[in-house]
């Protein structure tokens, strides 16, 4: 069973920072793509950024370019993301996801495996 947990989640103020894990549980993540996505409240949930372990260069939507980062524990199946100069615009929950594969993702695509989600706030 696939299993992913999310944490790492909180409540900051606009330009900090956060880091969110998703952890694999009874699997390793070396043949699989992790995507990040999130949904705020009212909203559709958007994906945030894909990863293909394999390929190991990750893909960011336009509104997180340069501000989020995603990267593979180079000794644990964990995967980060990192989220600098945080906006309120960027509150919502956060889900990590995970489907096989090991061509280099596309933001497109669909997801087997999913997290339960982690909330972050943002607000002054």
């Amino acid at each position: 069973q696939v299993q992913l947990v999310e944490s790492g989640g909180g409540s900051v103020q606009p330009g900090e920072s956060l880091r969110l894990s998703c952890a694999a549980s009874d699997f390793a993540l070396d043949y699989y793509v992790v995507g990040w996505f999130r949904q705020a409240p009212g909203k559709e949930r958007e994906v945030v950024s894909c990863l293909t372990i394999r390929d190991g260069r990750p893909k960011y939507a336009e509104f997180v370019r340069g501000r989020f980062a995603v990267y593979k524990d180079h000794f644990k199946d964990i995967v980060y993301l990192q989220m600098s100069n945080l906006k309120v615009e960027d509150t919502a929950v956060y889900y990590c996801a995970a489907v096989f594969g090991m061509s280099r993702c596309e933001l497109d695509w669909h997801f087997d495996y999913w997290g339960q989600g982690t909330q972050v706030n943002v607000s002054p």
